[in-house]
């Protein structure tokens, strides 16, 4: 869930932790007092950023994030004691730090377009479920058949575009939801390579069959690519660095050291014989504390449109030429995220809570509203992007109006999604191609709407509810049915 994409009185990108933050102690590090640990998957740099809940505040631990860093043996054989220290402090927090997704940038959110939604599957005996955190532990329920649900639309053949570039990924990757092997999706990609794009609501009816997990209903917001004014070198009129991420930012995977920290990571630097919180907003925004070491990657006319870029996790720099610079995720110094809007309308500061609004205070007050966006220490870093993108957390570009960001567990990253909400604009097929942090649990969704203004206010406003259906390969269901002992006549 550019995964992006959160929201919290529309603000996204990490969530906030109830407690201090955490410090671990690391003494007898080899080369130098420093850990060595490889940089997050590329892969993953979009997903982290976007994305959120609508939801105010879904609590997680300070510098915890999912991700894929591995240690080298000696620093986890040091790390090892102290790793049962984040046990500990861990064990009961949610393992993300993206917070709920952010909202429009400055302008007006798009009218709603009510619809009426289709109601979720009503199973008439009980759903057969499976031990886990995932759609095999909520519940498959089958759903009606695919050709009476998808109707051929431009968000159709964007979708059957979409899912034929996930196709190599969806052969190949392991799914975490458990619901399918790679081989499942052979038939589908294979016919997806000659199949008309005028015919793509046919090929979906064709060769899937819909599910529903858990009770099947669905929560929907919507994340997008901002554009903000910018330069590739400083100057009066563009003040504001845009840095890349520093080499001295570590993640520390907790799963190498705890199973039930699998999947969870604290990020920071070394300090000493340390491992400590990485520099909080103030300092590197501030006071300067990353200036000089070559990192800035670019310069931002607005401080305040750069600080919702940041929330937004990705975007678009518009250079004084006329081009177009983008940026994507390239890491987050690991600290809390507070999401300002909410922070705001609680102090009596604004009252409608929207981004305008925020955004108008903030340039009426520079010195109080920058004191402000530093009460959100979180900071997030880019790099270039010089192809296709922005990508998500298949690592692949995702598509305007056709890719969807969902929880991995619930749902096969590459899979389609079919959305009933009452709001007409996502009305269709998605493919789900991003994550989030806020992205979690069962049918929850980030629709991502593309770049300009009409995305902008399309997925500012965006917060749909209703019914969701997995498109899975013919004959899922039937094979997960024999392998767990379910009756296959399951309504």
């Amino acid at each position: 869930m550019i995964g992006i994409p959160r929201r919290e009185a529309m603000e996204k990108h990490r969530v906030r932790h109830a407690g201090a933050p955490f410090l671990l102690a690391v003494s007898g590090l080899a080369d130098g007092g420093r850990l060595s640990f490889h940089p997050r998957h590329a892969s993953e740099d979009w997903h982290l950023r976007r994305r959120g809940a609508t939801s105010p505040a879904t609590l997680a631990c300070a510098g915890v994030t999912s991700g894929r860093s591995t240690p080298s043996r000696p620093a986890a054989a040091f790390l090892f004691p102290f790793l049962l220290l984040a046990l500990a402090l861990l064990s009961g927090c949610a393992g993300s730090l993206i917070p709920p997704s952010a909202g429009p940038a400055p302008g007006t959110a798009a009218q709603p377009a009510p619809a009426t939604p289709r109601p979720p599957v009503a199973p008439t005996q009980p759903v057969p479920v499976v031990a886990g955190e995932n759609a095999l532990g909520a519940g498959l329920v089958p759903g009606p058949p695919v050709a009476g649900l998808v109707r051929q639309s431009e968000r159709t053949r964007a979708a059957f575009a979409a899912f034929k570039l996930s196709c190599p990924s969806l052969l190949r990757r392991a799914d975490q939801s458990g619901l399918t092997r790679g081989q499942d999706w052979a038939t589908a990609c294979g016919a997806a390579t000659s199949w008309p794009e005028a015919g793509a609501a046919d090929f979906f009816s064709r060769y899937f069959e819909a599910v529903q997990v858990g009770d099947g209903k669905a929560f929907a917001t919507g994340y997008y690519e901002p554009e903000i004014a910018g330069s590739r070198t400083r100057s009066a009129a563009y003040p504001v660095p845009v840095y890349r991420r520093p080499p001295d930012l570590i993640d520390v995977d907790l799963g190498l050291f705890s199973d039930s920290l699998k999947g969870r990571t604290i990020r920071g630097r070394v300090d000493g014989q340390k491992f400590v919180p990485y520099h909080e907003r103030a300092q590197i925004a501030d006071g300067g504390i990353l200036a000089g070491r070559g990192l800035e990657l670019a310069w931002a006319a607005d401080p305040v449109e750069f600080f919702f870029l940041q929330v937004q996790g990705s975007g678009r720099l518009r250079l004084p030429d006329g081009s177009i610079m983008r940026i994507g995720y390239d890491g987050q110094n690991g600290r809390d995220y507070t999401g300002i809007g909410k922070l705001m309308k609680d102090r009596g500061l604004i009252r409608a809570g929207s981004m305008q609004d925020i955004m108008n205070w903030l340039r009426a007050n520079p010195a109080e509203g920058r004191a402000i966006m530093n009460e959100n220490k979180s900071f997030v870093f880019f790099r270039e992007l010089t192809g296709a993108g922005p990508l998500g957390a298949m690592g692949l570009p995702v598509t305007a109006e056709a890719t969807v960001a969902a929880d991995p567990r619930y749902v096969p990253l590459g899979a389609p999604v079919l959305l009933s909400l009452d709001r007409a604009e996502p009305e269709g097929v998605w493919i789900a191609q991003d994550t989030g942090g806020a992205i979690k649990g069962p049918n929850r969704f980030d629709t991502f709407w593309g770049a300009g203004d009409r995305a902008r206010a399309i997925a500012g406003g965006m917060s749909g509810r209703g019914s969701a259906l997995l498109l899975l390969p013919v004959g899922t269901y039937a094979r997960l049915a024999a392998e767990n002992g379910w009756s296959t006549s399951q309504p």
